[in-house]
């Protein structure tokens, strides 16, 4: 599955597809990779060699590891869940924070484990709205009001900076993060994406970020700094959603894509390759 004009060797991870494949992880703790199909409900995860899934009730927008166990904070329609133990337990109720046609899309872990979430619409009908919020000390609050589609999000590694891709923008945006009360100002255009509509991101151990584009068949390699494309890897997959790196040395990256309403042979299906950079392992929620 080489691709044309990439130095990259992206390879099919297994024949399943997705309906809207999404949320990457790869916990070192556990040396499992975890995402989630959004509109079927389940959290995936590989361990040990096996493929397990977690049923759900509603549509989860992304499965963050817990610091505390081998569980899951799950972001799903009406709030914030703790699975563990094959327990589902409501966590963060939402029901007063987010209109009823709302849903939580991604969401990450910052490095106090504050947990960032974003809602966007839940459905086809709607003109896109939403906006981020933050979880922390029991208390959740609007960081960025008035988001279009909430997507991938990120921070430096001095945790000075938070990235943050609007889809419906077409745009990834930067701000100034102050670690300390978990604070974001200052926001401006990193980048803009014309051919294709930015999607989840990560970042890898020296600044830079690693974006899919729905749409757009790839993952850009961006300069954090500049927001220069660096590289791009091509993936056989129409809507490419995120990406994570994995594997023992994080050198790995895992990308997720989205198969619903798609008929391409490998739509909505999962892929990794190996890069030349490491990457850094994810936050946990507190």
């Amino acid at each position: 599955m080489q691709q044309e004009a990439s130095k990259y060797r992206v390879e099919l991870i297994g024949i399943e597809k997705y309906q809207l494949g999404e949320g990457p992880y790869y916990d070192p703790r556990y040396q499992r990779f975890s995402w989630v199909d959004i509109l079927g409900n389940k959290v995936w995860y590989i361990q040990n060699g096996e493929k397990k899934s977690i049923q759900l009730p509603q549509h989860v927008g992304a499965a963050i590891p817990l610091a505390d166990s081998d569980g899951f904070a799950l972001a799903m329609e009406d709030g914030i869940y703790r699975y563990e133990n094959g327990t589902l337990k409501s966590w963060i109720d939402l029901q007063d924070v987010y209109k009823p046609y709302w849903r939580s899309n991604d969401a990450k872990a910052d490095c106090r484990g504050r947990i960032w979430f974003g809602a966007t619409v839940n459905v086809d009908d709607h003109e896109a709205e939403g906006n981020l919020y933050v979880y922390s000390q029991g208390k959740v609050t609007c960081q960025v009001a008035g988001t279009k589609i909430s997507n991938g999000m990120a921070w430096s590694a001095d945790c000075k900076k938070f990235f943050f891709s609007d889809s419906g923008e077409h745009a990834v945006f930067v701000f100034d993060f102050d670690e300390e009360s978990g604070s974001i100002k200052n926001r401006r255009v990193l980048f803009e994406v014309t051919d294709g509509v930015p999607d989840g991101m990560t970042i890898d151990a020296e600044d830079n970020l690693w974006l899919a584009v729905w749409g757009g068949s790839r993952v850009e390699k961006r300069s954090s700094a500049t927001g220069e494309l660096l590289d791009t890897i091509h993936v056989p997959a129409k809507q490419t959603s995120s990406c994570c790196f994995g594997d023992e040395d994080l050198k790995t990256l895992y990308i997720t894509s989205a198969g619903v309403g798609l008929n391409g042979e490998y739509d909505g299906c999962l892929f990794r390759c190996r890069t030349d950079v490491q990457g850094v392992a994810p936050d946990y929620s507190v």
